[in-house]
């Protein structure tokens, strides 16, 4: 069956990243693509590397424009999405990558975000270990998917197997995180042009103020963790595309790094996009970039008395546009792994 698609916020990074992916998907057809500034203009001029998408014109981003597909990819700034989805059938897919439907809890949306909230949508993790199962069985059947953020994403992924088997302490959990600037968006901002980011690293949302802490502490919550305390610092480093996560929590008494690593192993198992490495070995952002995975390493640093986990993804695969497709294929029936791939692009 060949689903029609259309795809709002095409002229930007997340955009660009699904439909890059779909390009590839045998049972999605991108038939709209939608913008605001760059309306009028064909999407190849605005993103030159798909060139199989040649002939298609980027229309307004409106509901009546997107209406009458079958599968709507929201890829547009925060705030933007919640007023234009309720416009849409209820009989439509439709998946929010931005982070209008993730918080279930209005005080969070009020202190990280602001403006009007939004009620929450299914999360789009499917491999996120819940205290019974994995959020893979909510996706089933559903027509509304929050496509999760990529910092949250790379950090519960990374530590959630942990909360799972009651193996860590959830209220002392520290994660530093080396990002590319994509994650920011495709806007002119100073602080993201390459002079002033190449040969340089800096910290930024320090402080507990980073919007995707309290996305983290409400999956580690549905991990099985009664309370849960975060503290994220994400920092800018110069490469495009990427995030390496170093997760840190304390560990309960008894708690080896073989325990560890077969609770991580376990959770993960059966997860093609998942992957948890051997002993001894640790990812790098290089060996994701392009692919839908999440590539995880541990171990124990046995005088702090923690488990130290590092996370390796590309946050415009598996941080955003990837979880989305592989969301979408799972609420429509179709093989979770269609159209997307577990090999990166080297060098």
């Amino acid at each position: 069956m060949t689903y029609s698609v259309a795809i709002a916020g095409a002229s930007g990074y997340a955009g660009g990243e699904v439909l890059r992916l779909l390009a590839g998907h045998p049972e999605f057809e991108v038939r709209t693509v939608t913008a605001h500034s760059n309306a009028g203009q064909r999407l190849v001029d605005v993103q030159p590397h798909l060139r199989s998408y040649g002939d298609l014109v980027l229309q307004d981003t409106t509901a009546k424009i997107l209406s009458g597909h079958d599968v709507v990819f929201l890829a547009l700034p925060h705030g933007s999405s919640g007023v234009l989805a309720a416009q849409l059938s209820a009989d439509t897919l439709v998946i929010d990558c931005g982070a209008d439907h993730r918080l279930e809890d209005k005080e969070d949306w009020d202190a990280f975000y602001g403006g009007e909230f939004n009620s929450a949508w299914t999360y789009g993790i499917p491999e996120l270990p819940l205290s019974s199962g994995s959020q893979r069985e909510f996706l089933a059947g559903t027509k509304r998917i929050a496509a999760p953020g990529c910092n949250a994403s790379a950090i519960s992924l990374a530590i959630a197997p942990g909360v799972q088997a009651d193996l860590i302490d959830a209220v002392d959990i520290v994660s530093v995180l080396s990002v590319g600037p994509s994650g920011a968006g495709k806007s002119l901002k100073v602080d993201l042009l390459a002079s002033e980011i190449m040969g340089s690293a800096s910290a930024y949302a320090v402080g507990g103020v980073h919007r995707h802490t309290p996305e983290i502490a409400q999956n580690l919550r549905k991990a099985g963790a009664a309370e849960v305390s975060v503290s994220m610092t994400p920092v800018l480093v110069p490469m495009s595309r990427g995030i390496l996560a170093t997760t840190t929590a304390r560990i309960k008494p008894g708690v080896t790094l073989e325990k560890l690593h077969a609770a991580w192993s376990a959770a993960y198992a059966n997860e093609p996009f998942v992957q948890v490495l051997p002993l001894g070995q640790f990812p790098r952002t290089a060996d994701t970039v392009g692919a839908n995975t999440c590539l995880i390493g541990l171990a124990l640093d046995e005088n702090a008395g923690r488990v130290v986990v590092i996370s390796a993804l590309d946050n415009l695969t598996k941080g955003t546009a990837g979880a989305a497709i592989q969301s979408a294929n799972i609420a429509l029936g179709i093989p979770e792994t269609t159209g997307l791939t577990t090999n990166g692009v080297a060098p």
